[in-house]
């Protein structure tokens, strides 16, 4: 099982981890609302999951640009 970090807007993996148990405490999931685990922790059919996160070139582009944010994709 892999734990596989992606950035939201641009779907580049940030950072995965190989491991056979997690420890959800450690990575600070139950700190997240339902709705918020909802919206950004999806389990893959190959067991693998999935974490919707933001790299940092997205995160640049959005701190010159804030009103990116208010577009749903502002990746061409």
């Amino acid at each position: 099982m892999a734990i596989v970090y992606t950035c939201n807007h641009c779907n580049n993996v940030v950072g995965k981890l190989d491991q056979e148990i997690v420890d959800t405490q450690s990575l600070g999931w139950n700190e997240l609302s339902a709705e918020d685990r909802n919206a950004l922790i999806e389990y893959q059919a190959n067991g693998d999951v999935k974490i919707k996160t933001i790299c940092e070139d997205c995160q640049e582009s959005l701190e010159k640009n804030p009103a990116y944010h208010e577009l749903d994709n502002f990746i061409q």
